[in-house]
């Protein structure tokens, strides 16, 4: 029966040995699997017990793989069953490690939600709705997604959403009163959070605009709507405009008022 004849240390990774049955080179293995199978100089190999080995190396250089990735950060079970699935490790392999992974506790799927719910929650740039989804992508339950979004109480949401809603404010000068409240509404939606938060949210953000600055955001915005129908005269020129500086949210008030002060020019 094939027998060890020697174990050397790679010269590289000193934590893997070289096997050599009957004085020729056969395979290598990492030291756990080296212990776990007590190989040593004079042990006899048959084919079983080496399917054996190569199958828990296998597990070992997998886990090793996957604790590589997780040194980065903290993954979901999904992300590492995916990294090691595109490394080309068959399935069981991977079945094994991830169980290992939690045999060591370096997974644990509630941990991972609450930690990225925490991580987005500091930046204050998404809601939970966008979490959520993220989370699901991810590969965690319905269950531990609502548990870790405990972690985003409603006031901090609310605190949030009308952060946000105040930047997006300052960027956006020249546009109706109307077209801002709906504008705000659609970024904060975009942005994962409730119909509930975006109302209480916006309560306490000034989106009125005094009449002179309702004033200017129309006639910048007429001035463009101008150039776009200038080929049109009279009636249809007027209607046009009209019907343009409407939809972008002005009152029919302040439209007749520009609309007649152009005429008059």
């Amino acid at each position: 029966m094939p027998t060890i004849t020697k174990i050397t240390t790679q010269t590289k990774r000193t934590d893997r040995y070289n096997i050599f049955i009957d004085e020729q080179y056969s395979f290598s293995v990492d030291e756990d699997v080296l212990l776990k199978f007590q190989l040593k100089k004079g042990k006899e190999i048959d084919a079983l017990l080496l399917s054996q080995i190569q199958f828990h190396d296998n597990i070992q250089k997998s886990f090793i793989d996957a604790l590589g990735y997780l040194s980065y950060r903290m993954r979901s079970e999904e992300e590492i069953r995916l990294y090691l699935k595109q490394k080309g490790i068959e399935e069981p392999i991977i079945h094994e490690t991830i169980h290992k992974l939690y045999q060591y506790n370096y997974l644990n799927d509630l941990d991972f939600a609450k930690a990225y719910v925490r991580t987005h929650v500091n930046g204050g740039n998404k809601g939970p709705i966008v979490l959520q989804r993220e989370l699901k992508e991810k590969g965690i339950s319905d269950l531990l997604i609502q548990q870790a979004l405990l972690e985003y109480p409603f006031d901090v949401q609310i605190d949030h959403a009308r952060h946000l809603a105040n930047k997006s404010i300052k960027k956006e000068k020249a546009i109706s009163e109307r077209a801002l409240h709906q504008k705000l509404e659609h970024m904060l939606s975009r942005k994962g959070f409730s119909r509930d938060v975006i109302v209480v949210a916006l309560e306490g953000v000034t989106i009125e605009k005094d009449e002179q600055e309702e004033w200017d955001s129309l006639c910048y915005q007429a001035e463009k709507i101008i150039r776009r129908y200038r080929a049109y005269e009279g009636f249809l020129f007027q209607q046009k405009v009209k019907q343009a500086l409407f939809r972008k949210g002005f009152s029919l008030e302040l439209i007749e008022r520009y609309l007649n002060e152009l005429e008059g020019e």
